[in-house]
């Protein structure tokens, strides 16, 4: 580590790490002052600062890795790959109605919230279950992915396997997170934001200076990459991609499907604790608004990360040609190699050499030069540039000392900030809606906590067995986006829109769902001398998504007609209070006329307000890319639908947003026709 980092760089992570610690146990009182405390922060945060949590919790270290990795292979078109979950444009639905949808039931969590929507019987009881059960798996998936980028890249600065880089840095932030709670969460995610946007400043001034010129710059990226495109920001019908990421070659098609699934997913989502949190409708709007305009700042960093990669890699690598030389050199020595094992034999070469073969590092020396344990790291399994560790690769060779430790304490708080918010969600699950629910409902608040913290080291460790068996980053999201997703979006989503809709159908679509993509999952794994057919079948996202999202739909609807409708009096309840749009015709009824005129309005309001609010956001994170590689003409073109977009999302949507109209409103009785 001594060999790239300075004594600045190391009083920086030092400072930073200890006031991690230092602010868990300053928080550990007042989080534990009640279970709404520790899991919601009493409901009295405001809502800038939850807004400013969401943007850290959403700009992980991982997820900016896998981000870098595209904007690399094919420029700002990079953004349109990531539809499928990095450009999080789930948000808008978030932002417009299902975020205070989720608030305006007074629940602590997504779980506990089955009840208020389904009544407190069998059924209601058994969708509590069946989505903390759903909510606990999905989140383990999401900490593996966290997990496994975390570990590449803190091993390129550590002599250590990425496994145990891993272990290191969320070990630090379990003890911090458990001891403070949503407090820790939110109180963290404020400082680490900081050091977020000193890095992106950072970054994109040097990557602007290091760019000679929108010409030049495609001269080069042409030259690494192969693309002839690389400069242009519209999305294309195909584009050629490197081997390993062919499935995303028709990248147009590619785009409109993750958009319409991330419309279609969003439609559910909003069950967060900062919508929980939230202390009115007004406030989920105005934090979900920020949380959005936030999030741009990690584009013109990550456009960054890839301009400087692609100066790198024309150092490192004159003729990438010696690449496959030196990946088949590689596995001629380790013999049959798994790809999930690739990232951990590359390390052991790299500091051990000599465990393998006394002549391998000679012959590596050939091959790539007499840096070749430095150029190592970029090797694919595949024999060539491993687009995933460019954003390390950059930080340790393209950084100048004394910047690289605000760097790497920037991208490591990302990661933690992400790792933080999910492990304060997922306790909240088992303690609320398993262990309190059906194990001890008479535990105290002590009790309670001190069982979050034993079920969040289970948590963590879960994670990584799982992590084990995943081959990449790209290999856990796709699995975790699309299989998963599309095995929980039916229940997640018709909850809110159909008035049939019924917990035995929530629970058992749910758990149709869940063990659809797990034995999915074991095919990918262990299925290959089974049937070839059926792994290559199902490491296609949009197979994955479909098949599952078939299996969870046959659930569903099968589940809510096998068991008894949801009781009047809680359905009306819910209808009421929550004000859904969709097929509740039934209950209209039970509105005064004036209320559901007021109710139609907003719903008009909402939904009209999607197409801009969509627009409005993806301008917003090519717009700082396109300064950033110098491209001005079509930074001029973005800023223009920008501006209509912003300006249709004001007049349609952002104008209206105020304090509720509703409360007390309602009228007792159901309104005569």
């Amino acid at each position: 580590m001594a060999k790239y980092l300075g004594t600045t760089d190391y009083a920086v992570m030092v400072c930073y790490f200890a006031f991690l610690v230092g602010l868990g146990l300053v928080l550990r009182r007042k989080a534990s002052a009640s279970v709404e405390d520790y899991f919601l922060g009493g409901r009295q945060l405001p809502w800038w600062a939850l807004g400013v949590s969401g943007m850290a919790s959403f700009l992980d270290l991982t997820g900016t890795m896998v981000i870098v990795s595209f904007l690399y292979m094919i420029g700002p078109r990079g953004l349109f790959v990531e539809f499928r979950g990095g450009a999080v444009l789930v948000l808008a639905v978030m932002m417009l109605w299902s975020g205070k949808w989720h608030r305006r039931s007074g629940c602590i969590t997504n779980a506990e919230w089955m009840i208020y929507r389904f009544g407190n019987t069998a059924g209601g009881q058994f969708a509590r279950m069946a989505g903390a059960i759903a909510a606990i798996v999905s989140n383990i998936a999401m900490v593996t992915y966290l997990i496994k980028g975390t570990g590449l890249f803190v091993a390129m600065f550590l002599p250590f396997s990425p496994q145990v880089c891993a272990v290191l840095m969320i070990g630090v932030a379990t003890l911090y997170i458990l001891t403070a709670g949503f407090y820790g969460v939110v109180y963290t995610d404020l400082f680490q934001s900081g050091i977020i946007l000193a890095a992106v400043i950072v970054i994109s001034v040097i990557a602007y200076l290091k760019n000679p010129g929108a010409e030049q710059l495609s001269a080069l990226a042409y030259e690494v990459t192969g693309q002839s495109a690389w400069m242009t920001s519209a999305c294309s019908w195909k584009t050629p991609m490197p081997k390993g990421y062919e499935q995303y070659s028709f990248l147009f098609m590619v785009a409109v499907f993750y958009l319409f699934r991330n419309v279609f997913y969003g439609m559910g989502a909003g069950g967060e604790p900062r919508y929980f949190g939230a202390k009115d409708d007004k406030e989920c709007g105005k934090l979900t608004f920020l949380w959005t305009s936030l999030m741009m700042f990690r584009w013109p960093m990550m456009m960054g990360f890839a301009i400087l990669g692609l100066f790198l890699v024309k150092e490192t690598f004159p003729n990438q040609e010696v690449l496959q030389d030196a990946a088949v050199l590689i596995k001629s020595y380790v013999g049959p190699l798994d790809k999930s094992r690739w990232a951990d034999t590359i390390s052991g070469i790299i500091h051990s050499p000599d465990a393998y073969s006394p002549a391998l590092a000679g012959q590596m020396s050939e091959l790539l030069g007499r840096n070749w344990q430095s150029s190592l790291h970029l090797l694919s399994y595949e024999g060539t540039v491993d687009p995933e560790r460019i954003l390390p690769a950059v930080v340790l060779y393209g950084i100048p000392r004394g910047f690289r430790g605000l760097i790497l304490v920037a991208l490591i708080a990302a990661s933690l900030s992400t790792f933080g918010s999910f492990l304060n969600w997922t306790t909240g699950f088992f303690t609320k809606d398993i262990y309190q629910a059906y194990v001890r409902p008479t535990a105290s608040n002590r009790e309670l906590i001190r069982i979050s913290w034993a079920f969040g080291l289970v948590f963590v460790v879960l994670s990584f067995l799982f992590a084990y068996s995943v081959k990449n980053i790209n290999d856990i999201w796709d699995w975790f986006i699309m299989a998963l997703g599309g095995g929980l979006v039916v229940p997640n989503t018709l909850r809110f829109y159909w008035w049939r809709f019924n917990g035995g159908g929530f629970a058992i679509g749910t758990i149709t769902g869940l063990v659809g993509a797990i034995l999915i999952r074991v095919v990918q794994v262990y299925g290959s001398d089974l049937s070839p057919f059926l792994v290559q079948f199902f490491n296609n996202p949009v197979s994955l998504f479909f098949v599952t999202l078939g299996i969870g739909l046959a659930g569903t609807i099968l589940g809510t007609y096998l068991t008894e409708p949801t009781a009047p009096d809680v359905l009306k309840h819910f209808y009421r209070t929550t004000r859904p749009f969709g097929f509740w015709k039934p209950l209209a009824g039970t509105l005064h006329p004036e209320v559901r005129s007021r109710m139609t309005k907003e719903h008009i309001r909402d939904v009209s307000a999607l197409p801009f609010a969509l627009c409005w956001q993806i301008t917003l994170f090519l717009l700082p890319m396109q300064l950033l590689i110098k491209s001005y003409r079509a930074f001029l073109i973005t800023f223009g639908i920008f501006v209509i977009s912003l300006l249709g999302l004001y007049v349609i949507w952002l104008r209206h947003l105020r304090e509720p109209v509703f409360e007390g409103e309602v009228a007792d009785e159901p309104a005569k026709k």
